[in-house]
């Protein structure tokens, strides 16, 4: 009798020990990752006015899968962000069939900690207004029309809301191969080919919700 009792207490404890880490589940870890020379559609060729093209196609990204996504997925919500040039769309809005839209955070990387409940994120409505907004000031980056170069203004951290509603915070670091800016007395050529690819950091929060 003693054993069958011993044997029941135990059991019973095994019982309550399942039930209380079902009912506890493990604390989703934000992780911040880092993408190194993303190819933004760079230049390919000068026009006749000296300006510098590229194809014309954005380079589509996942911040749920940390990977590039084909062209060929455009229409679908496999992507989040997309870049071309400065440019930079979200899976929304007329760029995407997503929920996707965006805002520029002023402030630092590390400080965003949730995005703040008076948030507004914006739509894309290409080509006169994006969700991260376009021109020199206006949204992560300057431009020196006297050296030429681009550069990523600090404390400008973009706030996703990625292609299925959940979220992310961006913030953009280099916009030159190698992620290093090229000095202002660099030949034309140099800031031309080195251009256009993106080292950035970002965080995805994959329980949906606005905490980091």
């Amino acid at each position: 009798m003693k054993t069958k009792l011993i044997a029941l207490t135990a059991l019973t404890g095994i019982i309550f020990t399942s039930c209380d880490k079902d009912e506890v589940p493990a604390p989703i870890t934000v992780q911040t990752k880092s993408v190194n020379d993303l190819q933004a559609d760079t230049i390919i060729g000068i026009s006749s006015m000296g300006q510098p093209y590229g194809s014309g196609k954005y380079t589509l990204y996942s911040l749920e899968t940390n990977a590039v996504i084909a062209n060929t997925d455009s229409a679908t919500t496999k992507w989040d962000i997309g870049f071309r040039g400065t440019t930079i769309i979200t899976n929304g809005g007329n760029s995407g069939p997503g929920t996707g839209g965006a805002f520029v955070y002023t402030g630092t990387f590390s400080d965003l900690t949730i995005i703040p409940a008076d948030s507004t994120f914006r739509l894309d409505s290409a080509p006169t207004s994006y969700a991260v907004k376009t021109g020199s000031g206006n949204g992560w980056y300057n431009y020196n029309g006297a050296t030429q170069l681009i550069t990523a203004i600090p404390g400008r951290i973009l706030v996703i809301r990625t292609a299925s509603g959940k979220y992310a915070k961006i913030e953009i670091q280099n916009y030159y191969k190698g992620g290093v800016t090229p000095d202002a007395t660099a030949s034309d050529n140099d800031k031309l080919t080195k251009q256009r690819y993106y080292t950035f950091r970002y965080a995805f929060q994959s329980n949906g919700s606005k905490n980091f």
